[in-house]
């Protein structure tokens, strides 16, 4: 057998066939290319076929690896992800320098600033990023928070948002929105999907959801800690951040009943949801306070636990039929505060003129709306930011000495904000 059918046969590479064989002056079979750069005997194609991939190789085979680890362009430009030992390589630090640095770990706290300030230039002139997944398994800890929201459309819940990634940013964990869309199903089905990605915290946003406290509980019995916002908490391992409805719906009904109204109808939140009986709570005791007479004929409730304009609009549009004189109306919260006010412009009611009308929450939109809305503002974004932040504290405490930290409960204090929707009676 010749050379070349030997060769064909062990590589099983019909590419070979193209390439023409001639005879050397020294009588040895050789490949001839029609770049003029590459000409090698069959032994040494053999023992280099791995390195080409074309019949144009522009590059002679020896030294080509060598010539490319001398280019920090070849580790950004390449295909394969760089790994610790490139970088080692090519920045002459130790894969155990450069991991302690790049993964901000304690143990690298001895390491000099300008090292560490040389490791990062390398890491960002070479596109290396530290292989999170392997960390993972190495650590058990996936570096990831969730966040649940009931409805990632709700203003409220986009306020929030914009409070845990701020408290969030500059830490070591990544936030993963998780949107319930108000739906139990969903919500029992994430709670089990999170454990199986070894999520690290979790923090509810609690708005008009009915969270099943009881199954996040199964992540605080597991050390995982868990932030509730929105809603006061009263399990154990569970920690929670809230306004202070009480105190916010007495600062609503105190402002109308210093305008002179007397005959207040309520848009009442639904049963379901822990706000509604506090929120009341605050109205039935400044009423009993002050001899306020709550006619139950100007008292609507709503049913539907996600609070939204329409249903507001049906409320508002219930008490207009049903003939009982008002001068004012409290709503639950800013969105179904707009619907009132639309349901009464729709019916020849002006706002405040002849009703006025005040919301709860201070939503981005209630500035800008026509009339602008009064309302009781709770700061959303900073009870985003103060939940990541017992998170981060919590479980910080946590790592520091292995026991399991305490729940943390804050109440942030509501503000009236008075705007061009209520006038004196």
């Amino acid at each position: 057998m010749s050379d070349r059918e030997s060769h064909r046969s062990r590589n099983n590479s019909p590419v070979f066939d193209k390439w023409p064989m001639k005879e050397s002056e020294n009588n040895k079979s050789e490949y001839s290319f029609s770049d003029p750069v590459v000409k090698l005997p069959l032994p040494s194609l053999l023992r280099h076929q791995t390195s080409i991939h074309s019949p144009r190789v522009r590059q002679p085979v020896r030294g080509a690896r060598l010539n490319q680890r001398k280019s920090s362009s070849w580790y950004a430009g390449s295909r394969t992800m760089i790994t610790i030992r490139d970088f080692a390589k090519a920045s002459g630090f130790s894969p155990t320098t450069i991991s302690l640095v790049l993964n901000n770990s304690p143990a690298g706290q001895h390491i000099p600033e300008r090292t560490k300030g040389q490791i990062r230039k390398w890491a960002r002139k070479l596109g290396y990023y530290p292989n999170q997944f392997a960390r993972s398994l190495r650590s058990s800890r996936s570096g990831a928070v969730a966040v649940l929201v009931p409805d990632v459309s709700d203003p409220y819940c986009a306020q929030v948002l914009l409070g845990v990634d701020k408290a969030l940013y500059d830490s070591a964990y990544l936030p993963v929105l998780i949107d319930i869309q108000n739906s139990r199903a969903r919500f029992r089905k994430y709670v089990a999907t999170l454990f199986e990605r070894r999520i690290e915290g979790v923090i509810a946003v609690a708005n008009s959801l009915q969270l099943q406290t009881e199954m996040l509980r199964t992540f605080s019995k597991n050390r995982i800690p868990v932030v509730v916002i929105g809603r006061e908490s009263s399990h154990d391992g569970i920690s929670s951040v809230s306004v202070d409805n009480k105190m916010g719906a007495r600062l609503a009904i105190a402002h109308l009943f210093e305008l002179g109204h007397r005959r207040i109808a309520f848009i009442r939140g639904p049963k379901r949801v822990v706000d509604s009986a506090h929120r009341w709570g605050g109205i039935s005791e400044f009423a009993k306070e002050r001899g306020l007479s709550l006619d139950p004929k100007l008292l609507v409730e709503l049913k539907d636990i996600a609070s939204s304009s329409e249903a507001g609009f049906k409320a508002m549009t219930k008490l207009l039929r049903s003939g009982t004189r008002f001068t004012a109306v409290m709503a639950f919260d800013d969105m179904t505060a707009f619907g009132a006010v639309r349901a009464l412009t729709q019916a020849g009611m002006k706002v405040p003129e002849r009703c006025s009308v005040v919301g709860f929450d201070d939503v981005a939109a209630a500035a800008f709306y026509n009339p602008p809305l009064t309302t009781v503002r709770q700061s959303m974004e900073e009870l985003g930011s103060l939940g990541a932040s017992i998170f981060l504290r919590g479980i910080q405490s946590q790592s520091a000495d292995g026991v399991k930290s305490h729940p943390v409960h804050r109440k942030v204090a509501p503000l009236l904000v008075v705007r061009a929707s209520t006038s004196a009676a």
